[in-house]
């Protein structure tokens, strides 16, 4: 049987970053069939200069999803540092988070709804539930992020649409 947190925060989490390296597939042939296109035009790219890149957008994402896994789950986050500057690594990096998402069962998440998280952002700490950590925090900050790399690839051109961004609502029906 599943449980709330895996099917309304963990499920969506791991269907999304598939989405997203979907997305960045996208991308790739994009910058491949344009010879004025550089992929570092895209991996550095941003909608507004005070703005972060595309590449933190993906790394804000992946480390939301693993951090919610790992806390929610009463695990250690795996560390993973920011230093991808290739598709190939944005590829790997998505593939770490969507491997790291799919070790766990839902059973791991049994109670974490109550479960007490301590959220590190800066100078402040914040002390939620569960609940409130995925309502407040994990599901509004990844969507932000992901919606902010979408963004960005349709800034520079990549040919995607909604439809990309939602791919596998075929897995919920």
């Amino acid at each position: 049987m599943s449980t709330p947190v895996y099917d309304f925060a963990i499920a969506p989490l791991l269907q999304t970053l598939k989405n997203l390296d979907t997305i960045v597939t996208q991308a790739e042939a994009h910058v491949a069939g344009d010879e004025h296109c550089a992929p570092e035009t895209f991996i550095q790219g941003r909608l507004y200069p005070n703005m972060r890149p595309f590449i933190f957008q993906v790394q804000v994402a992946t480390d939301t999803a693993k951090g919610a896994a790992a806390r929610l789950s009463g695990q250690p986050a795996p560390v993973w540092p920011d230093e991808e500057t290739t598709f190939a690594e944005v590829h790997e990096r998505i593939g770490k988070a969507i491997g790291y998402l799919s070790g766990f069962r839902s059973g791991a998440f049994e109670g974490a709804e109550d479960r007490a998280i301590e959220l590190k952002l800066g100078e402040h700490a914040f002390r939620l539930s569960g609940r409130q950590y995925v309502q407040a925090f994990v599901l509004p900050n990844f969507y932000f992020h992901v919606t902010t790399a979408y963004n960005i690839l349709r800034h520079f051109g990549v040919d995607i649409g909604k439809r990309d961004y939602l791919a596998g609502l075929d897995a919920f029906g």
